[in-house]
């Protein structure tokens, strides 16, 4: 019995062992398992590092050859292209050859729109003229030569605005001075420069397209592209500029180079014309506030800029003179009627009587209903001969 004790934790001591045995064998298998796992995982990242060089391989190979794969694609869209425009030429043509009564159900009502938009938009042009004249230029019936001073080029007016009989001279096609006489009578005479009133101008102007309205001078400034200037006459002060979009590339008259912008006034006020690469060269008109210098509506002319060497505004109409380049007689041929409300021809074919020659300029005077034109250095007084709209 003494042994009994001895062989209990003899027992207990192998049970131990046995136990620890047990748990190495399980550490070494799970150890072996992860050995395993990450030789499979060093494989893979080999590889996956094979396929990237592989990948890399062909993206650089196709780098190179992207050249010749651009050439390739334009190529392509070209002819793309050009099937596309076969095509619209063959949808053109069916739809031209359709039967257009066809269509007229489905247009009718974008017509109906189209007319009553147009109408509206007449309604608010005649409103923002506060159009009341109703009459159109039938022919120009005298001339009166009133002196003859200054270069090719230059301008002389009155201000249709005012009260005063004052006249204005302007002269030459780049100036930095106005010349400004109580009446006719001093500026007819000899020596008429003693008796004006010099008024120096901040800026130059540039052509001969200037006016004076309402105490005012609108003038083209030089070296600007489209920088029209108004200045208080009274004062010699700048009172406002504007900025006319799209003028001042081209002249406004082929056989008037020098300008590229030209004012007029009428019995609605101040307007600018000139003429545009994009519209063919015909003339553009555009209605001017003269109080805000704000550019109220433009208009696309069908006058065309070539051969003509001036133009005009009355009663909201424009009339556009158009000469020989070797000089003769002046004729209007182009007649624009902003309203859309004149029934004359397109060219009424009027001409400036008992003179040959061309003019640097024609500005319509609304207050006396006559045209004082610049032409060879003289200056000189249209009446004219009009007629009911």
């Amino acid at each position: 019995f003494w042994l009994l004790p001895f062989l209990v934790s003899s027992l207990a001591a192998a049970q131990s062992v046995m136990q620890d045995a047990a748990l190495l064998s399980y550490l070494d298998q799970r150890f072996l398992s992860l050995e395993k796992r990450l030789e499979k995982c060093n494989g893979d990242v080999l590889e996956y590092v094979d396929e990237f060089r592989d990948f890399s391989k062909e993206v650089l190979s196709r780098l190179a050859g992207l050249g010749v794969g651009e050439a390739t694609l334009r190529s392509d869209v070209e002819n793309l292209l050009a099937r596309v425009n076969r095509a619209q030429r063959d949808l053109d043509y069916l739809g031209s050859a359709t039967d257009p009564s066809a269509c007229l159900d489905v247009h009718e009502e974008l017509v109906k729109q189209q007319l009553l938009e147009e109408a509206e938009e007449r309604k608010r042009l005649k409103l923002m003229l506060n159009a009341s004249c109703d009459y159109v230029l039938a022919g120009i019936r005298s001339l009166k030569v009133v002196k003859k001073t200054g270069g090719q080029h230059g301008s002389w007016m009155k201000d249709p605005g005012k009260k005063h009989t004052k006249i204005y001279l302007l002269s030459g096609s780049v100036n930095n001075a106005i010349l400004e006489f109580a009446n006719i009578m001093p500026f007819m005479e000899n020596n008429h420069t003693l008796k004006a009133r010099r008024v120096p101008l901040p800026w130059p102007w540039q052509g001969t397209g200037h006016v004076i309205y309402q105490g005012f001078l609108f003038y083209h400034r030089h070296g600007s592209l489209n920088e029209i200037v108004k200045f208080n006459i009274q004062r010699r002060s700048v009172a406002d500029q504007a900025l006319l979009p799209g003028a001042g590339r081209i002249p406004a008259y082929q056989l008037s180079p020098q300008t590229k912008i030209d004012l007029a006034v009428d019995e609605q006020g101040l307007w600018a014309l000139h003429a545009e690469p994009e519209t063919g060269g015909n003339l553009v008109v555009t209605k001017i506030n003269h109080a805000t210098m704000a550019l109220e509506h433009s208009w696309d002319t069908p006058c065309s800029s070539r051969d003509a060497e001036a133009a005009f505004m009355a009663c909201s109409t424009l009339y556009v003179v158009y000469n020989s380049p070797s000089g003769g007689s002046s004729r209007i041929q182009c007649v624009y009627d902003v309203l859309d409300a004149l029934n004359a021809p397109i060219n009424p074919g009027l001409h400036f009587p008992k003179r040959q020659g061309g003019h640097s300029t024609v500005h319509y005077n609304p207050k006396e209903k006559q045209l004082f034109a610049w032409g060879d250095g003289s200056q000189i007084i249209y009446k004219l001969h009009t007629e009911q709209k």
